[in-house]
């Protein structure tokens, strides 16, 4: 199981959102490519970065910060935010990014992610962000009325590496991960899936850790990371093991 770092971008700086409340965010460094580089150094094998000022736009709106954490570490990065055509897509794969995620135009358009997996294979992540149970797009500024496994199910033997599944009611809250509808999630796809949401200690990436089986081969942690109550080298050396 792997644990990625998260590195959420807003206006340049690297902040934590309460509940994805573009209003409530916390700065943690002004600079992403050091927070990145600080992540390395204490063992991750992957990162996780959100353009989020992106996400709202519908395009790239923090992409100099990418490109310094690109040109900065040599561990393989997952990018969101604002990825709605081909074009960002390529531009972003040519640009070092390993894997990149699709929400909004997940839910927009199922099709163009299927495609998407078919010219870049094992490179297309899908970001299903969830309110109650209900698909968040838009930067989680709009709760549609489709429920997240209604989603996930549609991109069945469709190639998407992997589906990241966060609880948007948890994120950013360090009062646990929803365990039940992640692990509900996991058995119910073939695809595997990343929790992401809540994570606030290491007794959390225990429990997930417990049900890898049900097909959750990672976990996206952030605040708690930051905030010190999780030391990264020794979840990474947890979820290994």
């Amino acid at each position: 199981m792997i644990l990625f770092p998260a590195i959420d971008l807003k206006e340049g700086a690297c902040v934590r959102l309460l509940r994805g409340d573009m209003d409530k965010s916390t700065q943690f460094n002004d600079d992403p490519a050091d927070q990145a580089r600080r992540f390395v150094a204490a063992g991750c094998t992957w990162l996780h970065v959100v353009d989020l000022d992106g996400a709202r736009a519908g395009q790239a709106m923090n992409a100099e910060a990418v490109a310094k954490i690109v040109a900065t570490v040599k561990v393989p990065i997952q990018l969101g935010g604002g990825v709605r055509d081909d074009g960002a897509i390529e531009r972003w794969l040519e640009r070092g990014v390993a894997r990149v995620i699709l929400g909004t135009i997940a839910l927009r358009n199922p099709a163009f992610v299927r495609e998407a997996c078919k010219r870049w294979p094992e490179r297309i992540v899908v970001a299903i962000d969830a309110r109650g149970g209900r698909v968040a797009v838009e930067g989680w500024a709009m709760t549609s009325e489709v429920k997240a496994l209604d989603l996930a199910l549609k991109f069945e033997d469709s190639g998407v590496a992997a589906i990241i599944y966060t609880d948007i009611d948890r994120d950013g809250t360090l009062t646990g991960p929803n365990l039940d509808a992640i692990v509900d999630l996991a058995y119910a796809v073939t695809t595997p899936v990343i929790a992401s949401g809540g994570v606030s200690v290491m007794a959390d990436l225990k429990a997930l850790k417990q049900h890898e089986a049900a097909g959750i081969v990672g976990v996206v942690c952030g605040r708690a990371l930051y905030d010190g109550a999780i030391n990264l080298a020794a979840a990474v050396k947890l979820l290994q093991g």
